[in-house]
């Protein structure tokens, strides 16, 4: 009579997903002109923004506006943006696809 083997459990602990944890920061590099660094936390944030706007279903650039976008910077817990950063995002929309 053959013997079989019965699994207790099929995943395995690398199978677990975990929760998303942020990586940690590091400095910005030294030495560049200050538009440099105004320009890359203005494109960090329109970043974080279009994504929840993605994960929210706003798809369309013309389904952003501005009051929705700043509606979402206080859900995402970031100071509202400026009129520039809403044109970014919007941008970041239609480029999405």
């Amino acid at each position: 009579m053959p013997t079989t083997t019965i699994s207790k459990s099929t995943t395995s602990k690398s199978d677990v997903i975990e929760p998303y944890v942020p990586l940690r920061k590091r400095p910005l590099p030294a030495g560049r002109p200050r538009k440099w660094y105004v320009t890359h936390n203005r494109r960090l944030k329109a970043m974080r923004l279009t994504i929840a706007l993605l994960d929210s279903g706003t798809y369309l650039p013309s389904q952003a506006s501005n009051e929705k976008i700043r509606r979402t910077a206080d859900l995402v817990g970031v100071r509202p943006p400026s009129d520039a950063t809403c044109r970014l995002v919007r941008t970041l929309l239609r480029y999405s696809r």
